[in-house]
């Protein structure tokens, strides 16, 4: 089917491909009525929509014709309006433009405009004047109807001060002078209530300890006191609006009044040449507050209270605070007077390190006791304790570098005191447990020097102050001894060095061998332990625990700085590395550091090498003097004893005595100056040494008859016996025999007899052929006879080659 000629050949196109896609075969033509109808439906529906579309564009058209017209009616309407308007501004300013009418009327209202805001000016003046008259003109006749104006005037000034920002700074002569006229009033009439209740508190003889309380009196002063606390209502900070934490309400006007006979009663024994005013003793002003708080406490508490508690339910919220406490609110009312007080001593004993020291510890007992007699806290919303006038002189009046100096010479001037004593060398034998490591006496003074000067920072209410305190001094004179310890060590090595020995001569070796050699030794050992053991302590201390604590807190919560200018990389470098570990952790685990991690350190690793030179020197010395036993060349020819003296004990080989003597005096005396753990380890490793020495040097480089095989083995026996009577509470369990089981084992072997049941070895149910036979006979017979035997160190290598000492085995 050919597609209409009159289509373009797009169209053409688009009917063809449809008419193919419909009709594709024969059968599809008698659907073409169907499909022609179809069309004419789909034709007329796009009709009626075209027809709706011209319609509505005909509206559209028509409205924005008829919204342009009223536009321009309303355009010369407005030009019209404009031009009567320019002409009447014109006839009314006498101007000959418009813009010059405007501007003279702008002018114009600019002055009417000024001349209202002075008006308001005039009315507020005279508002306020009239509040000053008011107030002074019933002062007398009803002081508590005066305090109203004053309060308006007083809301009046504050408003104006709030209102000038937004005016750019409008008005500031008229600010000053409503303030200075509110203050003024403030001073007048505070001035006449104070007048009134020292009047009250002259008929009550206050302040006495006799005082004259009546009712009548009671009465009196008590209205005296209620007019000063509602006259200073309107000016007491709200606590609802304080940020930080320690902030300290005023003093009230009735207890400023009250306290100034004591004030003058201060000033009067503590200023001038009165005998009472001695820089040396702080102490004598400061138990002068403290006696002022015992007198009269108890007349506030009784008293005073019930007013502060009637006024602190009637308060608005936020007021409160300053009614909580009359103790507390008396004792802040006197402290300006202890601050005065220092303010003018400070620079006197400032020259003076001793002065200054003294009186700063005598501060830190005063906020002491305050804190813990009167559980003084003018805050009572505060989340921290009181901080204290210490903190106020080294924190606020940045005292502290200075006492710190100050603290830091004295403390390093008494160690060196202490190192430069004659016997701080010596060990201190009944300085602590018998059980325990001697220390040196300096040592334990050192120690004693520390816990003194924790004890003075300890009171400190600052964690910056009392870490640089614990930094500064104590880990500094913990490193400078140390570092001495270390010296003495390395001054001992020296000395016994090859060319030491060489340069001292005879003499001077003298002071390095045998028990002067190991007391030198021990001399670093004890004081190294006993120091890293006072460490272990106070670090579990409560007092370092918490400031450990507070330094983790602090370095979680980030900053470059934890303490003041220190670092935490400079903190954890004196103190601990779990000092930076733990502030990059997640977790509140502090339990893996602790303040003196660094330096415990330094002291173990100190012990521990000071340690091990002992027991190397403990054993060169030994060894050297069991060499004359180990040239012994009769073992193989001594003869049995006769029949007559089989029972009794054999004597020691008298080559061995010069070294059973030496060892005897050398482990006396590290008996004596180490405790039992030490000296248990050192005694394991020296009979270690000489199981070494003697089976190397005697055992299998020897050949022994029956008797000497019993002989040495009662030279072991005497020696073990000698060194578990001298380790006394520290001696093996077992024995020294058990330390020594190879060399035992080997002796048991050796000791064998030709016959069983031989008194020699009385023991064992084979004889010295039965065991060589079966011994040497193979590896599993070997380690059969060795089991019957209980021998269970010794390989059958090791047993053979003892066996074949044995003069018998050999012939």
């Amino acid at each position: 089917m050919a597609p209409p000629t009159s289509l373009s050949s797009h169209e053409r196109t688009r009917v063809e491909d449809y008419l193919n896609d419909k009709i594709q075969v024969s059968a599809d033509l008698e659907s073409l009525n169907s499909l022609l109808s179809g069309l004419r439906a789909q034709q007329e529906l796009q009709r009626k929509q075209l027809a709706e579309a011209h319609t509505a564009l005909s509206n559209a058209t028509k409205t924005s014709n008829d919204h342009a017209e009223a536009t321009r009616k309303r355009a010369e309407a407005f030009k019209a309006e404009q031009a009567d308007i320019d002409q009447r501004l014109k006839a009314i300013t006498q101007s000959e433009t418009s813009d010059e009418a405007v501007r003279r009327l702008e002018s114009s209202m600019e002055r009417l405009q000024r001349l209202e805001i002075s008006k308001g000016y005039v009315e507020l003046l005279k508002e306020a004047e009239e509040l000053s008259k008011q107030a002074l003109n019933s002062i007398s006749s009803d002081p508590r109807a005066s305090i109203s104006p004053y309060v308006r005037l007083r809301s009046i000034v504050v408003s104006l001060k709030e209102a000038q920002p937004a005016a750019e700074g409008a008005a500031p002569h008229l600010i000053d002078y409503t303030e200075k006229l509110s203050v003024t009033l403030r001073e007048q009439l505070k001035k006449f209530f104070s007048d009134r209740l020292q009047k009250t508190l002259t008929s009550m003889k206050w302040p006495t300890r006799e005082l004259n309380i009546t009712d009548k009196l009671l009465d009196q002063w008590r209205e005296d006191v209620e007019l000063l606390n509602e006259l200073q209502t309107p000016e007491l900070p709200r606590r609802d609006v304080l940020s930080s934490n320690n902030i300290e309400p005023p003093a009230l006007f009735a207890l400023e009044t009250m306290v100034h006979p004591l004030d003058l009663r201060f000033k009067y024994h503590f200023s001038g040449e009165k005998p009472t005013n001695r820089l040396d003793k702080p102490e004598y002003f400061l138990s002068h507050i403290m006696d002022l708080i015992n007198q009269f406490g108890g007349f506030f508490t009784s008293y005073f209270q019930p007013i502060l508690d009637e006024k602190a339910q009637s308060a608005e919220p936020g007021l409160e605070w300053n009614y909580n406490n009359a103790l507390h609110a008396f004792i802040n009312s006197i402290l300006p007077m202890l601050r005065q007080k220092i303010d003018t001593f400070l620079p006197q004993v400032a020259d003076y390190p001793q002065l200054l020291s003294h009186f700063i510890h005598e501060l830190m007992s005063f906020d002491n006791e305050l804190r813990e007699t009167w559980n003084y806290l003018p805050d009572p919303y505060s989340s921290e304790n009181w901080k204290g006038m210490t903190w106020e002189v080294l924190s606020k009046q940045g005292w502290y570098d200075r006492w710190l100096q100050v603290e830091k010479d004295f403390a390093l001037a008494r160690y060196k005191d202490i190192i430069d004593t004659a016997d701080s060398g010596q060990i201190d034998y009944d300085g602590v447990e018998a059980t325990a490591t001697k220390p040196t006496k300096a040592a334990i003074r050192v120690n004693d020097l520390l816990e003194t000067i924790t004890e003075r920072y300890q009171p400190l209410p600052s964690f910056s102050q009392k870490l640089r305190f614990l930094i500064d001094i104590q880990i500094t004179i913990f490193d400078q001894f140390h570092e001495r310890l270390g010296s003495a060590l390395e001054a001992y090595l020296a000395m016994t060095s090859t060319l030491g020995r060489t340069v001292q001569g005879a003499d001077g070796q003298a002071s390095v061998e045998g028990v002067a050699g190991l007391e030198r030794l021990c001399r670093v050992f004890g004081s190294a332990e006993y120091l890293e053991k006072k460490m272990e302590d106070w670090s579990n201390d409560i007092f370092f625990v918490e400031l450990w604590s507070e330094l983790q807190e602090r370095v979680r919560q980030g900053g470059r700085n934890v303490a003041g200018s220190m670092s935490i990389a400079e903190v954890a470098s004196r103190t601990s590395p779990a000092v930076n570990n733990n502030g990059t952790s997640n977790t509140d685990d502090t339990s893996n550091g602790a303040l003196f991690d660094e330096t415990a350190s330094a002291y173990r690793g100190l012990r521990l090498r000071s340690e091990s030179i002992i027991a190397s020197t403990l054993n060169s010395n030994i060894n050297s003097a069991f060499k004359p036993y180990s040239r012994v060349s009769t073992w193989a020819t001594l003869s049995i004893p006769s029949a007559g003296s089989v029972s009794s004990p054999l004597s020691l080989s008298s080559d061995l005595a010069h070294a059973m003597r030496t060892l005897s005096t050398q482990l006396a005396f590290i008996s004596k100056a180490l405790g039992v753990a030490p000296l248990r380890r050192i005694s394991r490793q020296l009979l270690v040494s000489i199981q070494s020495y003697i089976w190397d040097n005697v055992l299998t480089r020897n050949t022994f008859s029956a008797a000497g095989a019993t002989q040495l083995v009662g030279d072991v026996e005497q020696l073990c016996s000698m060194v578990d009577t001298t380790l006394g509470v520290a001696a093996h369990a077992g024995g020294s025999l058990l330390i020594m089981n190879r060399l035992n084992e080997g002796l048991r072997l050796l000791n064998l007899s030709p016959t069983v049941g031989d008194s020699n070895e009385s023991e064992s149910t084979l004889g010295l052929w039965d065991v060589e036979q079966r011994l040497f006979k193979d590896n599993e017979s070997a380690r059969a006879v060795l089991a019957e035997l209980n021998i269970d160190t010794l390989t059958a290598a090791e047993a053979r080659s003892v066996l074949e000492r044995r003069a018998e085995i050999q012939a």
